[in-house]
């Protein structure tokens, strides 16, 4: 737990009785089979689950194991595209449960949201949707594995490697930069894809930031979406309204 805790830093914990963190390299055949840990875009995910904007970007700094890594295999029947389904067997994790530490920062790469940089205010709004358990259905990799987030003091409670030292692992999907989110000028209008190399050191993972991710590929070009004002809230509510729904409107940090 070497990293720096920010202000506007949130912890929470994750469970559920299956995850598929899909290892990329099977995801165009038939037969999936998951990670062993978590990637960073599957918590940043389940983040935006509980709470997302587009004026903030979330960035995932740890993550623990709680639970020992077990696999099992199922027997499932994928739609075809083609027309009706077959049989497929993918590999899940078995009882999961991590504890996550994360903090936003603001997208430079929206100006015109730049009215909407209250930190107070959406670190606020984004520890009362934690304690609810998020705005929407949370997912541990797939739409089958349901999620529940809930509370927590990162590093709190035995783990199931603790005390256990370093463990490397391969080389690993980190997640996808899109145009909106990108810092690297040779990532500008671009959608980017990203990989490393994780080490686990008693249970606990440090991700990489996005922007220091040096395995990378260019997918395609991609143009930045834009929200303001007079194009009309993407929610259809004002942000008062907005606000109110959250919980409340207001703008102070909880110390």
């Amino acid at each position: 737990m070497d990293k720096p805790k920010h202000r506007n830093t949130v912890e929470f914990q994750v469970s559920g009785s299956y995850a598929l963190f899909t290892d990329v390299l099977t995801r165009t055949g038939g037969e999936r089979c998951t990670y062993m840990i978590p990637t960073y875009e599957a918590l940043k995910g389940i983040l935006q689950s509980t709470y997302w904007k587009p004026t903030l970007v979330w960035i995932i700094d740890s993550v623990r194991i709680m639970n020992p890594i077990r696999t099992v295999r199922k027997g499932i029947r994928p739609i075809k595209y083609s027309g009706g389904n077959d049989l497929a067997y993918y590999t899940y994790l078995e009882d999961v449960r991590y504890q996550v530490r994360a903090h936003f920062e603001w997208n430079l790469n929206r100006p015109e949201l730049e009215h909407d940089r209250c930190e107070h205010k959406h670190h606020n709004i984004a520890r009362r949707m934690i304690e609810r358990g998020g705005r929407r259905d949370v997912f541990l990799g797939t739409r089958e594995c349901q999620g529940y987030v809930e509370p927590c003091v990162f590093g709190e409670g035995g783990g199931a490697y603790d005390g256990t030292g370093e463990m490397p692992y391969s080389l690993m999907y980190h997640g996808i930069t899109y145009a909106d989110e990108a810092e690297n000028p040779e990532d500008m209008g671009q959608m980017t894809v990203r990989f490393w190399h994780p080490v686990m050191r008693d249970g606990i993972i440090d991700f990489l930031p996005p922007k220091e991710c040096t395995i990378k590929r260019h997918i395609k070009p991609m143009e930045i979406k834009q929200f303001g004002s007079e194009l009309g809230n993407f929610s259809g509510l004002s942000e008062p309204e907005l606000e109110l729904l959250a919980g409340g409107e207001d703008c102070e940090l909880d110390e």
